[in-house]
C-alpha cells in the first residue's frame, strides 16, 4: 500500500508540475520550428544518449570489478540500455537502476554485490555532477541574475557535496553505531567499495574521467534539441544551465524526471535571460530522446535471455 501511494504521488508531482510548465506552451509554435534540419540534430542528440549509456556502462563495469559483480562491457551495456527503459516506464527515477541490479544478481553476481555496484555508480555520478557544478559556480552565478535562483543553486550543490564527502569518510568513522544500524552499515560497505576503485590507478581514472563525460554529453544532447528548434541559448550557457537541472531531477520525486526537469528548465531559462519557453521546448524534446532511447532498451529487454528465463536461479546469458 506504502508503495503504491509513493508510486501514486510521483504521478501526481509529474502531472501537476507539467501542467504549471506547460500551461502556456505553444506547442503549434513549436511544431513549426521543427523541420527537416531539426531531425538531423535530434538523430546526433539520440546517438549522444546512446554514447552516454555505453560510458556509463564502462563505469558501472570498473565499480563492480571491484566488489565482486565482474561485467563485460557488452553485459553491462545491454543492462544500462535495458534499465533506461525502465527508467521510462516504472514510476521512480530510479526504476531502471533496481532492475540492474536484479539483471545482475541474476546473471549470478548475487544480491549484495549487485546492489553495491549500482548504488557506487549512482553516487559516483552525483560526486563528479556535484563537482562540476560548484568549478562552474562563479560562472553559472553570473550568468543567473535572481537572487534567490543563485541561493538555491549554491545550497542545493553545497548539499550534495556535502552528502559525497560524508558518504567518502564513512569507512574512517569508528563508531560502533554506524555498524549496528543495517543502512549505514550497508552505506560503509559500499563506500569501501567506492574507495577501493579509487585507490586503483586504472580503475580511478576510469571511474573520473567517465563520471565527468556523463554530464558533458548531457549537455551536448541538450544543445543538439536546442539546435533542433533554433534556440538562441549558446553551449557555454546550457553547460552552466545543464548540470544544476540534472541534480534537480535526480530528487526522485517524478516519473523519469517529467515535470521536474520542464519546470526547472523554464525557470532557468528564465533565470538567465533566455525565454523560459524556451527552456521548456528543450526539456521536454530532452526527455523524448531519452524516451526514444529507453524505447530502444525495450526493445532490448524483449529479445533478451534475461526476460524468457523463469525463476530464481542464475541464468547464462550472451556476453
Amino acid at each position: 500500500m506504502r508503495r503504491f501511494l509513493l508510486s501514486a504521488a510521483k504521478i501526481l508531482v509529474s502531472a501537476a508540475l507539467l501542467y504549471l510548465a506547460l500551461r502556456k506552451t505553444d506547442f503549434a509554435a513549436l511544431a513549426a520550428r521543427i523541420d527537416a534540419t531539426s531531425f538531423g540534430w535530434l538523430a546526433a542528440a539520440v546517438a549522444a544518449t546512446i554514447f552516454q549509456l555505453f560510458v556509463n556502462a564502462v563505469r558501472w563495469r570498473a565499480i563492480g570489478a571491484c566488489c565482486e559483480a565482474p561485467l563485460t562491457t557488452g553485459r553491462s551495456m545491454r543492462y544500462a540500455m535495458i534499465g533506461s527503459f525502465f527508467n521510462q516506464t516504472l514510476p521512480s527515477a530510479i526504476g531502471g537502476d533496481a532492475v540492474r541490479v536484479w539483471l545482475l544478481a541474476r546473471a549470478g553476481a548475487g544480491w549484495r554485490a549487485a546492489t553495491y555496484s549500482v548504488f557506487v555508480d549512482r553516487a559516483t555520478g552525483l560526486i563528479a555532477l556535484s563537482a562540476i557544478i560548484f568549478v562552474t559556480l562563479p560562472w553559472t552565478l553570473r550568468l543567473i541574475d535572481n537572487a534567490d535562483g543563485r541561493l538555491g543553486l549554491m545550497l542545493l550543490d553545497f548539499a550534495a557535496l556535502g552528502a559525497g564527502v560524508v558518504f567518502l569518510t564513512l569507512p574512517f568513522l569508528r563508531f560502533g553505531l554506524l555498524d549496528r544500524i543495517w543502512a549505514t552499515r550497508h552505506m560503509r560497505g559500499c563506500s569501501e567499495v567506492a574507495l577501493k576503485a579509487l585507490s586503483s590507478p586504472k580503475s580511478a581514472v576510469i571511474l573520473i574521467a567517465t563520471s565527468l563525460i556523463i554530464p558533458i554529453l548531457a549537455v551536448v544532447i541538450a544543445w543538439c534539441v536546442a539546435r533542433a528548434i533554433e534556440s538562441p541559448s549558446s553551449f557555454v550557457q546550457l553547460f552552466e544551465l545543464v548540470p544544476p537541472i540534472m541534480l534537480i531531477t535526480m530528487i526522485p520525486i517524478s516519473i523519469a524526471g517529467w515535470g521536474v526537469r520542464e519546470a526547472s528548465m523554464g525557470l532557468a531559462f528564465g533565470y538567465a535571460g533566455l525565454n523560459p519557453s524556451d527552456g521548456v521546448a528543450v526539456s521536454l524534446l530532452f526527455g523524448a530522446v531519452y524516451f526514444v532511447v529507453g524505447g530502444i532498451g525495450g526493445l532490448i529487454w524483449i529479445m533478451s535471455a534475461e526476460k524468457a528465463a523463469k525463476g530464481d536461479a542464475p541464468i547464462e546469458v550472451p556476453e
